[in-house]
C-alpha cells in the first residue's frame, strides 16, 4: 500500500469503528460473519415476541371478541416462565452428555418448542373464531398451550444462545458481543412489527394464519442457521463425574448485600409499570382511536425505535459517569410523561399524540432497564454475575407477567363498570377501562421513584477521567 493510501485506510478504519460500534466485537475466535450468523436466534425471538404480545392480542380482543383478561393470561404465560431462565442456564452449564455439547441441545429443543407452539396456534384461532362446531373453550386451551410452548422455546433458545455467545467470545470482547445480541433482539422486533404491519394491512383470518405459519417456518430456518457448526464438542466439559456448585449458597451471599432487596423491588415495580399495558396498547389504538391492524402493529415498531434511542442515551450517559440509579429515575420520569400522552390521546382523538407516547414508553423503558441492569452488575462484583443477572431477569419477567394479567383484568372490570354508568356519563366510553390501567401504571412509576431514591448517589457531572471505567454502546452487558 502506498504512503498516501495508508493514512486514508487508517482513517476509514477509525470511522468504521466509530459508526459501527460492534465492529470491534469480532475476534480471531469469533469472526464478525460468524457472530452475525449466531445472532439470528435473537431475530427469531423478536419475531415471536411481536407476534404474541403485539399482533395477536389485538386480533383476539377486537376481531375474535375474546375477553381481555383471557388474552392477558395467555400473553403472560411466556413471561411467567422467564424466571426459570436461570435454571435453564445452569442446566446448560452443567449438561452431561457423551456428545460433548452443552448449548446446542437447548438451542435445538427450544427451536422445536417455538415451532410446535406456532404450529398449534392457527387451529386454536380457528376454533376460537367460531368457524367450527366444537366448543370455543377447546380453542382457548389449545391457544394457551401454544403460547406456553412458544414461551418455553423463546426463553430456552435465548438463554442457551447467549451462553453460547459468551463461550465463543474472548473475555475482552464478551461485553460487546452480548451487547450486539441485545440490539439484534430489538432490531428483530422492529423488523417484525413493520413486516407484520405490512402483511396484515388488509386483514383477514386466512392472512393471519399464513403469517403465523410463516413465522414458524422462519423461526426454524433462522435458528438452524444460527447454531450450525457454532459449538465445538468438548467431552471434558460434559463428563458425568463433573461436580458443580448449587444456587442456594451463592444466593445467600447475594441477598446479604444491603442494597440488593431494594434494587430488586425497584426492578419489580418499574417493570410492572412499563408492562401492564403490553396487551392493551394495540387494542386501545384500535378501539378508541380507530386504527387498523396494520397501524396498531406499527405501534410496536415505534416502541422498539424508542427503546433503541433509550439504549443509546443510557450508554452515552453511563460513558460520562452517570449514576445508574439516577439514570433509571430519568427513564421512570419519561414513563410518567409517556402514559400521560397516551391518556390524553383519547379526548384529543390524536393519533400523533398516541404515537409520541408510545415512542416515549419505549425510551423510558429502555433507559430504566439499562440503568438497573448496570446496578445489578455492580452488585455482582463480589458474587456470581450470572446469579445477579438471573435475579434481575427473574424479577423483571415475573413482574411483567403478573402486570400483564392484572392489566387485562383491570381493563375488563373497570370497562364493564363504566359502560353500565358506574362512573357517570362522562366516563362511560370504551377508553375508561384502558385509561384506568394507565393511571395505575403512573402510580407504580411514582412508587418506583420512591424505591430508587435511597439508592441514588450524588455524582459530579462532566466527562470521566482517563482512568475511569469506560461505558459505551459496545460495553453494554445483558
Amino acid at each position: 500500500m502506498s504512503g498516501s493510501r495508508k493514512p486514508l485506510a487508517l482513517q476509514w478504519a477509525r470511522i468504521g469503528t466509530a459508526f459501527l460500534p460492534f465492529a470491534d466485537a469480532a475476534s480471531a475466535e469469533l469472526p464478525l460473519s460468524r457472530l452475525l450468523r449466531l445472532s439470528l436466534f435473537q431475530i427469531s425471538v423478536g419475531l415471536a415476541a411481536v407476534l404474541l404480545t403485539g399482533t395477536l392480542n389485538r386480533v383476539m380482543i377486537l376481531e375474535l371478541h375474546i375477553p381481555a383478561w383471557t388474552v392477558a393470561l395467555m400473553v403472560s404465560i411466556p413471561l411467567l416462565f422467564a424466571p426459570f431462565r436461570a435454571l435453564i442456564g445452569h442446566k446448560s452449564d452443567t449438561h452431561k452428555s457423551v456428545l460433548g455439547w452443552r448449548r446446542v441441545p437447548y438451542l435445538w429443543f427450544g427451536t422445536l418448542l417455538q415451532f410446535g407452539g406456532f404450529a398449534i396456534l392457527p387451529f386454536a384461532l380457528i376454533i376460537m373464531s367460531g368457524d367450527t362446531r366444537g366448543p370455543i373453550w377447546y380453542g382457548e386451551i389449545a391457544a394457551a398451550l401454544a403460547f406456553f410452548l412458544v414461551g418455553i422455546g423463546m426463553h430456552t433458545t435465548q438463554t442457551a444462545g447467549l451462553a453460547l455467545a459468551t463461550d465463543l467470545a474472548t473475555e475482552e470482547t464478551r461485553p460487546r458481543v452480548v451487547a450486539l445480541l441485545y440490539v439484534m433482539l430489538l432490531l428483530g422486533m422492529l423488523i417484525a412489527s413493520l413486516l407484520f404491519g405490512a402483511l396484515l394491512a388488509d386483514f383477514s383470518s386466512k392472512r393471519l394464519i399464513q403469517v403465523i405459519q410463516g413465522t414458524a417456518e422462519l423461526t426454524l430456518v433462522l435458528n438452524v442457521i444460527a447454531l450450525w457448526k457454532q459449538e465445538a464438542r468438548n467431552s471434558a466439559k460434559t463428563a458425568l463425574d463433573n461436580v458443580h456448585l448449587t444456587f442456594s449458597q451463592t444466593w445467600q451471599k447475594f441477598a446479604a448485600e444491603g442494597r440488593t432487596i431494594r434494587l430488586l423491588v425497584a426492578v419489580g415495580l418499574g417493570s410492572a409499570a412499563f408492562s401492564m399495558q403490553d396487551v392493551l396498547l394495540e387494542p386501545y389504538g384500535g378501539q378508541v382511536l380507530g386504527l387498523s391492524v396494520g397501524q396498531t402493529t406499527g405501534l410496536t415498531a415505534l416502541w422498539a425505535t424508542g427503546a433503541l434511542c433509550g439504549f443509546g442515551f443510557a450508554a452515552n450517559q453511563l460513558g460520562k459517569g452517570a449514576d445508574p440509579h439516577r439514570l433509571a429515575g430519568i427513564g421512570t420520569v419519561a414513563g410518567i410523561a409517556a402514559f400521560s400522552l397516551v391518556i390524553f390521546s383519547a379526548p384529543l382523538q390524536s393519533i400523533s399524540v398516541m404515537r409520541a407516547g408510545v415512542v416515549l414508553i419505549g425510551f423510558g423503558s429502555g433507559v430504566f432497564s439499562v440503568g438497573l441492569l448496570i446496578a445489578a452488575m455492580a452488585l455482582s462484583q463480589s458474587n456470581d454475575s450470572g446469579l445477579a443477572l438471573g435475579a434481575w431477569g427473574a424479577v423483571q419477567a415475573s413482574a411483567n407477567g403478573v402486570a400483564a394479567m392484572l392489566g387485562g383484568g383491570l381493563r375488563d372490570l373497570t370497562g364493564s363498570i363504566a359502560t353500565r354508568g358506574g362512573f357517570g356519563e362522562a366516563l362511560s366510553g370504551p377508553a375508561t377501562g384502558y385509561q384506568f390501567v394507565y393511571h395505575v401504571e403512573i402510580a407504580l412509576l411514582f412508587a418506583t421513584l420512591v424505591a430508587l431514591g435511597p439508592l441514588a448517589r450524588r455524582v459530579t457531572t462532566g466527562p470521566t477521567s482517563n482512568n475511569a471505567p469506560k461505558f459505551g454502546l459496545t460495553e453494554f452487558p445483558t
